[in-house]
């Protein structure tokens, strides 16, 4: 004999309330096993169940109950296998895009847990050794603001090609890159294949000064006075890597390289 179970008990296995069943019923997307003459009751089976949890996880990829509906109706393989592919495409979206704003949050949470700690910003110039670091050049935008700065990786997997795409993965780090006198937004690369717009920052010691929006450009000619006056360098490229203030809120750390 089938196993069955009532509307409560289905709504707890698959994390649905009793509603929406109903609702699901009453539009035809899942119908109950049966339905009880005398009381009305509704009981659902295994069958029923494995239906509705696919239903939950169509409806996380975005799908609308219409079109949920016509894929339980595919009673062709490979319809269902293409369905089931564009799904996984929406889901590995979904994440990568929830894994970004995460990533977003958490920075902005440990730089206010910073300040509770005591912690501060520098004060006046500093030497920072740094590893070599690959970046990608934007092809058109030359500054942060507010619309791309938030999902600035987007921008820059969108001006790869598609064949190469999947060979890129970024750092959470954005920056300016200027030389002379041209200015481009940059991203860190963690992987990468050779194209167009890379650039290798180079391994050793840079000068560096805490900077604001208004005062990066002043900072940045300071800094390469010093490199030449004390450390005899003259530096090709000038970075100001963004540094994050608030959700909404950045300054920077101007570079310069003495080598």
């Amino acid at each position: 004999m089938e196993k069955i179970f009532s509307v409560s008990q289905t709504a707890q296995k698959v994390g649905m309330t009793a509603e929406t069943l109903r609702h699901y019923d009453r539009i035809g997307l899942v119908k109950p096993y049966k339905i009880d003459e005398w009381t009305g009751y509704r009981y659902y089976s295994l069958r029923e169940i494995v239906k509705l949890n696919t239903v939950k996880a169509l409806r996380i990829m975005d799908l609308t109950l219409d079109e949920i509906k016509n894929i339980l109706q595919f009673d062709n393989f490979t319809e269902i296998i293409d369905v089931l592919k564009q799904a996984e495409s929406k889901a590995d979206n979904k994440i990568a895009e929830l894994n970004h704003a995460k990533q977003k949050i958490e920075n902005a949470r440990k730089f206010y847990e910073s300040k509770l700690d005591g912690g501060s910003e520098h004060v006046g110039e500093y030497i920072r050794t740094l590893p070599q670091r690959v970046i990608l050049l934007s092809e058109d935008l030359q500054e942060p603001t507010m619309d791309n700065l938030w999902d600035y990786h987007r921008h820059f997997y969108a001006q790869l090609d598609p064949d190469i795409a999947a060979d890129f993965a970024f750092e959470d780090l954005a920056g300016i890159y200027e030389e002379n006198g041209q200015a481009r937004l940059f991203t860190v690369c963690t992987r990468y294949t050779e194209t167009d717009g890379l650039l290798t920052l180079p391994e050793g010691k840079y000068l560096c000064v805490d900077s604001t929006e208004d005062n990066r450009h002043i900072n940045a000619d300071k800094l390469i006075y010093t490199a030449k006056k004390e450390y005899r360098k003259t530096p090709k490229f000038v970075i100001h890597l963004v540094v994050l203030t608030g959700i909404l809120q950045w300054n920077y750390q101007t570079q310069v390289y003495i080598g």
